[in-house]
């Protein structure tokens, strides 16, 4: 019993706290360390089981400083670095991203210690488990949604690996969230002084069974639709050098050149590969661009980076689609990335001060895939692949999309976690939907994610490169697919309401009252 109360007061320190929540940040790629991520949130629920409300908020937003810090800490580096910040307003800048982030874990473990029911019985307990993933489930739907969303590294996206990615096609990334939510729970009540042993042990009978249902669930839900060989670009060229116009010329003919050299049948280059506008390139690079092409070999085709303009005379950050049929294809990013793509009311002087190029765009509005050779390839520019909600519509019904092909560019960002980062969310994009996601990135995590979300093929980072590889294309619906193209993610907000006025309602009487 000693032992178990200096666990618990060493649990409960806010240091303590913090440390978890930096752990929980690594437990993302490349460690890919799902239990880590159980175990530091296990950490956050048993220092806040018997904490005050003031003081279980405290400590969810000192977790999450530690968590999104350690997550995205290479933000300082595309502002420092490339934005031209002084250093110690980088660092400052990214705090308080985290901080302002953190509001929501703060606010989900006040309302926690405010709606728990008493652990006194297996089933108090076991309401207090359902409230605690209702909290927190609460809490990443905000951060997902709220304005535009900034979801990255969301608590489910750690198992894309581990017994938890069963679940994937079934309830999705925030779905996830709420069940590693409830075993990091179960985890946590071995430490919390207040439960006794068999208490305990009962939350962990009930996550062993949950466990046991992702091991046993249906998983295949896609058919083949055959095989697409693919060239994926990495032209590896330093962010501070790809708007520099003295090598622009150079820099170009390098592409066309790599164009050229390219065998596969559908060829993806990053986005902003080419980084003007389709008027400012002119024809003739442009044709020598698409000539490879254009020719009438009807099987292959490209998806080119470049910016167009809309009717309004904005930018759009688009992939332009060629092949034998012609230039018909356009694709325009459609959810774009506050500061960097879109300047929020009252930020100009911030985004003016870092000198971003093209920093406020216009939003691309086809959502239509690029057929070739059979396939029909649903494109995706950067962090778009964080969306799932918004691509659902293309995941479901008779012209579905077959694969998924993300266009990025990660050079702003320099070295560390960010690549992998953005791998990983490739990955439960698969696992959501049981289709391939092809990646062709600037300097960094191009690579080949098959249905299952498992990385075939992949290219060395900071290297130049084709990645020439096959990837098969799928046909088929998961039940997340089909229930979030129809509902978006309201489902889920109603099962975290739902769970939260239920524990609290019956938790109020003792079972069978």
């Amino acid at each position: 019993m000693q032992l178990r109360t200096g666990l618990a007061r060493w649990t409960g320190s806010a240091w303590t706290v913090l440390l978890a929540g930096v752990l929980h940040g690594l437990s993302f790629a490349p460690s890919h360390a799902w239990w880590l991520q159980i175990l530091s949130l296990a950490c956050l629920a048993a220092a806040a089981s018997t904490a005050q409300a003031r003081r279980a908020a405290y400590l969810g937003s000192v977790f999450g400083v530690g968590w999104l810090v350690s997550g995205f800490w290479w933000l300082y580096i595309s502002m420092h670095q490339f934005g031209g910040l002084p250093s110690w307003m980088a660092a400052a800048a990214v705090v308080l991203l985290a901080a302002a982030l953190s509001l929501y874990y703060a606010l989900a473990l006040w309302l926690w210690a405010r709606c728990k029911p008493r652990a006194d019985s297996a089933w108090g307990l076991s309401l207090q488990a359902l409230t605690w993933s209702s909290c927190w489930l609460l809490a990443e739907l905000t951060r997902a949604t709220f304005l535009t969303g900034f979801p990255w590294i969301a608590s489910g996206y750690a198992h894309t690996v581990g017994p938890l990615a069963a679940f994937a096609p079934y309830v999705g990334v925030y779905g996830l969230c709420a069940l590693a939510a409830a075993c990091a729970f179960a985890v946590g009540a071995w430490w919390r002084v207040d439960l006794n042993r068999a208490q305990a042990a009962t939350l962990s009978f009930a996550m062993v069974v949950l466990l046991a249902v992702g091991a046993v669930l249906p998983k295949n839900f896609t058919q083949s639709t055959g095989v697409l060989s693919v060239s994926l670009l990495q032209p590896n060229v330093s962010q501070d050098l790809k708007f520099d116009l003295a090598r622009m010329e150079t820099n170009l003919n390098a592409l066309i050149e790599q164009l050229r050299a390219t065998k596969g049948q559908l060829v993806v280059t990053p986005e902003s590969v080419v980084p003007l506008s389709r008027e400012d390139l002119g024809d003739a690079s442009w044709s020598q661009m698409s000539a490879p092409f254009r020719g009438a070999d009807h099987q292959r085709g490209a998806l080119l980076g470049i910016f167009l303009r809309d009717d309004e005379g904005g930018y759009v950050n688009s992939l332009v689609g060629v092949s034998a049929a012609g230039e018909a294809y356009q694709y325009g990013k459609r959810h774009l990335l506050p500061f960097g793509e879109v300047i929020p009311p009252g930020f100009g002087w911030f985004v003016r001060m870092m000198n971003i190029p093209l920093a406020d765009q216009a939003r691309g509005r086809n959502t239509a895939a690029f057929e070739l050779a059979g396939q029909r390839i649903r494109p995706l520019i950067c962090f778009e692949d964080l969306f799932g909600e918004d691509m659902a519509s293309s995941m479901v019904g008779p012209q579905s999309a077959t694969v998924l092909a993300n266009a990025s560019n990660l050079a702003w960002f320099g070295r560390l976690l960010v690549q992998d980062q953005h791998l990983q969310f490739s990955q439960m994009r698969a696992l959501e939907f049981h289709r391939p996601v092809v990646r062709a990135t600037n300097t960094g995590a191009t690579a080949v994610v098959n249905h299952l979300g498992e990385v075939v093929a992949r290219l060395p980072a900071w290297e130049f490169g084709t990645l020439e590889s096959q990837v098969e294309g799928r046909t088929g619906e998961t039940p997340y697919a089909k229930w979030l193209s129809a509902f978006g993610l309201w489902p889920l907000w109603a099962l975290a309401l739902a769970g939260l006025f239920a524990a609290h309602a019956l938790g109020r009487r003792p079972l069978g009252a």
